[in-house]
């Protein structure tokens, strides 16, 4: 079974733990994105993510959705740096702040150092 892959048990579903993900937990910024985590200790480890491109700064859902999928792409390739030894649960998101579409490179960029300093603040 490969690694790669990005289930629903991995991605951030439900509303409270979104609410408490925006309400107590730590962000930072790293063009373009916004992202936001949150770990909770003593639980069974596990990571989950959530991906968002807001209506604000791209109007048309198809540029929405190709963002959205070009970061789950890059999400999905290289989420093994943040589940490596790790003994909690992580909630993730990502928020697209750019105005403009970015290569699939950049944000892969982006999404590597992101996971990377979440990992060490760890």
């Amino acid at each position: 079974m490969s690694t790669h892959t990005l289930p629903r048990n991995e991605r951030l579903r439900s509303l409270g733990a979104v609410r408490r993900l925006f309400a107590e937990g730590e962000s930072g910024f790293i063009f373009p994105f916004r992202y936001v985590w949150f770990a909770e200790p003593d639980t069974v480890r596990s990571v989950e993510v959530l991906f968002s491109v807001p209506k604000k700064f791209h109007k048309r859902a198809n540029k929405r959705n190709l963002l959205r999928r070009r970061t789950k792409e890059a999400y999905r390739l290289q989420k093994q740096i943040l589940a490596q030894g790790i003994p909690q649960n992580i909630d993730l998101a990502l928020v697209y702040s750019a105005k403009e579409v970015l290569s699939a490179k950049s944000i892969a960029h982006a999404v590597r150092r992101i996971l990377e300093t979440v990992a060490e603040r760890l």
